[in-house]
């Protein structure tokens, strides 16, 4: 294992007495929706490139389209593992005893969230090739799990829970696409909260190619971006393209899987199941949940008891896309803050362990047997 999830998870702290954190792991805390990583002290500077400014000042971002569409149309190729209809994929052979003491336990412990909700946190930003990008600093033992690549700041944009890019509480997603890439970076934070000037960190950044599907079969450690290796969320798996928005929710069309986050008590320990790589903070026995499992809501649902258009276009999409295990943290399907003028974060709160089934995800990991080993992207 990398050098960055080597650590033991006392060492992660998170913000609120009421918060257990893990290595790599969601918060649990009751009051968020977010999940996310640990952190640590910085160390590398991003590469500079061509383009890049430097982490302290960094080049003027002018124009820059900083909609939060993120979603409106495949970013992906279409083979990717999210845009597959598995209505009809085979069950997991755990299915029935995961669900049945998840039904049991609920979705979450009394003191959190119980019923499963929309978390209304994400930005996806849409950057123009006109926008310049930035260097920034991470942790000097994020290598090689994380990318150094400098990232587009448009002017105007936003980190995950935040107005502009300055980050509130520790647990931040970036998410900016540009040209045909994606980059996601994690605990992302610009002192002063500007496209330009203050000081540029993060803990841990991705840059997905988006021409190319990461998740064709492969045994590890040869899987998507590398089996065992960190990315921007708990299970190194992309975040955007999972993210319910507005434009579509409008539409009444989800056409992708969704990603959800729960309790570290409700994910399995030490282990994942492939589209993953990498796992959070676990501390659930072997009747719960692994990471990078894909729940799929059964198809003899009443979608006509959901309470509006909009919720029911939610949950077919989960009878015809499921969706996935990311990242630790309270019971909530992620969405970009846009989309709440769509839906209500309750909506959904109908839906519970018992409606759903766990889609085959074949063999599970154990993540302490991998080694992530990868050429980090510089440029």
């Amino acid at each position: 294992m990398s050098s960055l999830l080597r650590r033991t998870a006392s060492l992660f702290i998170c913000a609120g007495a009421a918060a257990a954190c893990g290595s790599g792991g969601g918060s649990d805390a009751a009051s968020g929706g977010k999940g996310g990583q640990s952190s640590g002290a910085a160390g590398t500077t991003s590469s500079a490139g061509a383009n890049a400014g430097a982490s302290t000042g960094g080049n003027t971002s002018t124009g820059g389209n900083t909609s939060t569409g993120g979603n409106t149309g495949q970013k992906f190729p279409a083979t990717a593992t999210f845009y597959q209809d598995i209505s009809k994929a085979a069950v997991d052979s755990e299915s029935a005893t995961v669900l049945a003491a998840l039904q049991a336990s609920g979705w979450g412990d009394a003191g959190k969230r119980t019923t499963l909700g929309v978390d209304f946190s994400f930005e996806v930003t849409q950057a123009d090739a006109s926008v310049a990008r930035r260097a920034f600093t991470q942790p000097a033992d994020a290598l090689p799990d994380c990318d150094t690549a400098p990232v587009p700041l448009p002017a105007g944009g936003k980190t995950e829970g935040s107005d502009n890019y300055a980050c509130a509480d520790g647990d931040c997603h970036l998410l900016v696409y540009q040209g045909t890439r994606l980059y996601e970076l994690y605990q992302s934070n610009v002192t002063g909260g500007m496209a330009t000037g203050g000081t540029f960190s993060g803990t841990c950044l991705v840059v997905w190619d988006l021409t190319r599907d990461y998740w064709k079969p492969m045994a590890p450690p040869n899987f998507s971006r590398g089996d065992g290796c960190n990315g921007a969320d708990a299970g190194d798996f992309p975040i955007a393209p999972l993210v319910l928005t507005a434009e579509e929710l409008a539409a009444k069309q989800v056409l992708h899987a969704m990603r959800f986050t729960i309790s570290n008590n409700r994910i399995r320990s030490n282990v994942y199941v492939h589209p993953m790589t990498h796992i959070g903070g676990p501390s659930g026995g072997p009747d719960t949940l692994p990471y990078g499992a894909r729940l799929r809501l059964r198809g003899d649902y009443d979608l006509t008891t959901l309470p509006n258009d909009t919720a029911r276009a939610v949950a077919k999409a989960l009878q015809t896309y499921g969706m996935f295990l990311a990242d630790g943290g309270n019971i909530y399907i992620s969405a970009t803050t846009e989309a709440s003028d769509s839906i209500s974060g309750n909506d959904l709160g109908a839906l519970t362990p018992k409606d759903f089934e766990m889609v085959d995800g074949g063999a599970r990991i154990n993540w302490h047997d991998q080694n992530c080993t990868r050429t980090p992207v510089s440029d």
